[in-house]
């Protein structure tokens, strides 16, 4: 009898650990397909940001405090 139950038990962790060991594999694919994801858009975002700079220094020089004002039509 506790042969049976020991040899139940064991199938009982073997299926388990079968079910965690594809987990873990799935989990594994899905930060991978996130990680190559999150660099693609750091990449965009720093393009953008050189974009930025760069569209922000061939503005013509203006105060601050121009850039601030309301537009007339308000």
């Amino acid at each position: 009898m506790d042969f049976e139950m020991n040899t139940d038990r064991i199938i009982e962790i073997e299926i388990k650990l079968a079910y965690q060991e594809e987990l873990i594999q799935v989990l594994n694919e899905t930060i991978t397909e996130q990680q190559l994801q999150l660099r693609k858009l750091e990449e965009t975002c720093r393009l953008l940001n050189e974009k930025l700079k760069s569209l922000a220094q061939n503005l013509p020089d203006r105060s601050s405090a121009t850039l601030n004002e309301r537009p007339p039509h308000y």
